[in-house]
């Protein structure tokens, strides 16, 4: 696509829906670890695998910088038509996270103790559990390394190859948990060790792609790799400024995610686990509305490196209005199909009886939340990652403000409000600042 063909709703599903079910596949990984040793494993290298993969998530959601500031950066300079910098961005963020994921290698020890101190388990199972930490960890600078690879390819519009990346990963990592902790019968260990192997076997594939399809695009003068580009210390700061924005932007989310659990745990064990069932509701939902945010990144990065508004505009305006319709849809089915959901979800009355009771909040915050992700894509694609920082810290304090004063006068429903109200406050703390943004570009 060039910068002067227009956004057309056509393309932008075309681009999205490989996106969308490269998101859907990520469940499948943990359905199949939790099938094989529900079945072949005991009841330790269970709990082993629920507390390991949950330290690994946090991990690794904290460095999902690398993935959305790489995202920016390439759509820019692919909107410039400057291959070279394309080049140039790929190393210097691959340099970034080896030498992020080789500092978590080496501080292995201490991040399992800081972790399972946090998040304790019974003496066996966190047995079993630091010995997945210390040898899955091993692949952490093939995963960080991946993430940034991912950003080079949502930058670069290309979707499809981007689903083969997440298929290759994970129908390689069920195959081997069924080969090591099924076949071998070795426990959250095999799970481990199929991982390890299924990581470093991804990044390599996604480099392959990725750098044959830059070779495919190097019709530039300059060599394949040019020395003073990699070297530009401006640009490398730039990078490393606009992570910084994004970790905190992260850290804020994942701090009102896991506020928002530890205050359902308040309610009682009931109410935990009905609010567990909502929220896998929502993020399957978020697995949709994810697909347009990435296709909106990409189109307004390139739109931003152009200097053409006119690109700017159709970009923001069809991957909204379809991802709005995308949120309308999805908050339809929850309300209409969402009982029996909870259901199938769970076999326990109260916990059903609960859920059900609070299933409209859900609905509510499912509709809402499509502009949080919306304009998530756009300052992502122009990196402008102040204003997303600034927007995050200051939604986070009023979804504080909102559960102070509604949780304690409507209880759970109260910490439903607050939650729906820092979605909107995600998006309107944005929207304040899009006006700058669209002018900066026209």
């Amino acid at each position: 696509m060039t910068t002067t063909e227009p956004v057309s709703y056509g393309l932008i599903i075309r681009r999205a829906w490989p996106l969308i079910l490269a998101n859907c596949s990520v469940p499948l990984l943990g359905l199949a670890d939790t099938a094989v040793l529900g079945n072949l494993g005991s009841l330790y290298d269970l709990g082993a695998i629920a507390l390991g993969a949950l330290i690994f998530s946090f991990v690794y959601w904290g460095f999902g910088f690398l993935r959305m500031g790489t995202t920016g950066f390439i759509a820019q300079a692919d909107g410039r038509q400057d291959p070279a910098e394309v080049r140039a961005v790929m190393i210097r963020s691959l340099v970034l996270a080896t030498a992020l994921g080789i500092l978590l290698t080496l501080l292995q020890v201490p991040l399992a103790g800081v972790a399972f101190n946090l998040l304790g388990g019974s003496e066996q199972v966190e047995a079993i559990a630091r010995s997945y930490f210390l040898l899955r960890i091993w692949g952490a600078p093939a995963t960080l390394g991946t993430f940034v690879l991912v950003g080079v390819l949502i930058g670069l519009g290309e979707s499809k190859r981007l689903l083969l990346v997440q298929l290759f990963l994970n129908l390689l990592n069920i195959a081997l948990d069924l080969y090591f902790a099924g076949y071998l019968r070795l426990g959250a260990q095999g799970v481990a060790m199929g991982t390890l192997v299924a990581e470093w076997s991804a990044f390599g594939f996604a480099l392959w792609l990725v750098v044959r399809l830059l070779h495919k695009q190097h019709r530039d003068s300059e060599k394949f790799l040019v020395p003073d580009r990699l070297g530009d210390a401006k640009r490398m700061l730039a990078i490393l400024s606009a992570n910084t924005d994004i970790m905190i932007r992260t850290v804020v989310l994942v701090f009102s995610f896991a506020w928002f659990t530890n205050q359902s745990a308040r309610f009682g064990d009931v109410v935990l686990a009905a609010n567990h069932i909502l929220l896998q509701l929502v993020s399957f939902s978020a697995f949709f509305l994810d697909g347009f945010a990435f296709v909106g990144e990409s189109l307004v990065g390139r739109a931003t490196g152009a200097g053409n508004g006119r690109l700017f505009d159709l970009a923001v305006r069809r991957t909204t209005v379809l991802a709005f319709a995308t949120a309308l849809v999805l908050a339809t089915l929850v309300a209409t199909g969402g009982n029996q959901l909870i259901a199938d979800l769970t076999d326990i009355a109260l916990v059903q009886i609960a859920a059900m009771d609070m299933l409209y909040l859900a609905v509510i915050y499912i509709l809402v939340s499509f502009a949080a992700f919306q304009l998530d894509g756009i300052f992502i694609g122009a990196t402008r990652t102040v204003q997303m920082r600034n927007a995050s810290l200051a939604a986070g304090l009023i979804f504080l403000l909102g559960w102070w004063l509604l949780s304690s006068r409507y209880g759970i429903t109260g910490l439903w409000l607050s939650f729906i109200l820092y979605v909107c406050a995600r998006a309107l703390t944005l929207l304040l600042y899009f006006p700058g943004l669209r002018k900066s570009i026209h």
